[in-house]
């Protein structure tokens, strides 16, 4: 994977500087690697963790080690919608209870006007860095390194007891697509036109970036013989094109589900401030690092039908835009952590 050219830039002035300081600070600097070895444990922005830290010279540490964010979870609700378009090729809505009624008449399956998923972060790290202490007294450090781990950090699914109304939303589409081919559902029985009136179900999210409604021109001479056909777009009161809008529908599975995924190589920049943890005693030490963690781009948030939401998607409004615009506005995780060490030898 390419690293980013901006962070190289940032690493190679970081490791310029820091082998500058060491040379100015100390020309007889020694290799002391293993001279000593701390464990530490760790708490912050990017989880829990575990890690080990040795010297390699008298004013640098490697630090490597493992970071999980703990699960918690977070629900955000979303209203099944009906779009169907009208011969002029204008966007209609109709009202839920509607469909609603007559899939439970036909089928006694009946959607439930909303849908709950519920998301969690799933990210952990490994991590190795490189500390720069270019102060004598070493209570300041400058730190480059990288976190690598699975590329998707954070996942959302529909809630378990909606399963039913997601049944129910995927049997009126299949049954929408037999009225609108005319094909016979049962031993020649065809559903009336009655079902193409409301269109399909689905989460309205928002509306397509690059994705217009359409309708179809037909032309006649002044005699009333045809002379062509073709697509238009269908334009809105100011002459804009009108976007279409994105209906997540539920999956083979009867399952609705999206996952925030990023670069699995993730380079750190950071500086951080320690000493001992107790007055008289060097093997107990505390200290707290910031920086940043660069994704290596904005975040994606792929649906389960291959849908970016993060750049394939715009107007998603309610709590779910807000996520969605704060998750793509992080192009670098902040990290903040505590870690408290013990010198092992």
């Amino acid at each position: 994977m390419v690293l980013n050219k901006k962070v190289f830039t940032i690493l190679l002035a970081f490791a310029t500087f820091g082998i500058t300081t060491l040379r100015a600070q100390d020309n007889k600097m020694s290799f002391e690697a293993f001279k000593h070895l701390d464990i530490g444990v760790t708490m912050g922005s990017t989880g829990l963790g575990i890690d080990v830290a040795t010297p390699i010279g008298k004013y640098v540490q490697v630090r490597t080690g493992f970071e999980i964010m703990p699960r918690f979870e977070k629900s955000l609700n979303f209203d099944i919608q009906s779009f169907g378009y009208s011969e002029d090729g204008e966007l209609q809505t109709s009202q839920f209870d509607i469909m609603a009624d007559r899939l439970e008449a036909l089928t006694n399956y009946r959607a439930t006007p909303s849908v709950e998923m519920v998301g969690k972060p799933t990210f952990w790290n490994y991590k190795l860095m490189v500390d720069v202490f270019p102060f004598r007294n070493k209570h300041w450090h400058l730190t480059a390194g990288f976190h690598w781990g699975p590329s998707k950090i954070g996942e959302a699914i529909n809630a378990l007891g909606d399963a039913p109304s997601l049944v129910a939303v995927n049997i009126y589409n299949k049954l929408y697509e037999k009225a609108e081919s005319g094909e016979s559902i049962y031993n020649g029985m065809a559903l009336s036109t009655e079902w193409l009136e409301n269109g399909r179900m689905g989460i309205h999210l928002g509306d397509y970036v690059d994705r217009y409604v359409t309708k179809m021109v037909v032309e006649y001479d002044e005699y009333g013989d045809f002379v062509r056909s073709y697509e238009d777009y269908v334009l809105d009161a100011n002459g804009n094109k009108i976007h279409e809008p994105y209906r997540m529908e539920p999956d083979n599975d009867c399952t609705v589900s999206a996952t925030v995924k990023v670069n699995s190589f993730r380079p750190y920049l950071g500086f951080g401030y320690g000493g001992r943890l107790l007055k008289n005693d060097d093997r107990y030490n505390i200290s707290f690092d910031a920086g940043l963690m660069f994704w290596g781009g904005t975040p994606a948030i792929m649906t389960h039908d291959g849908t970016n939401l993060s750049k394939d998607v715009m107007n998603i409004g309610g709590k779910v835009g807000n996520y969605v615009d704060l998750i793509s506005g992080i192009k670098a995780y902040p990290v903040i952590n505590l870690r408290i060490t013990r010198r092992i030898f």
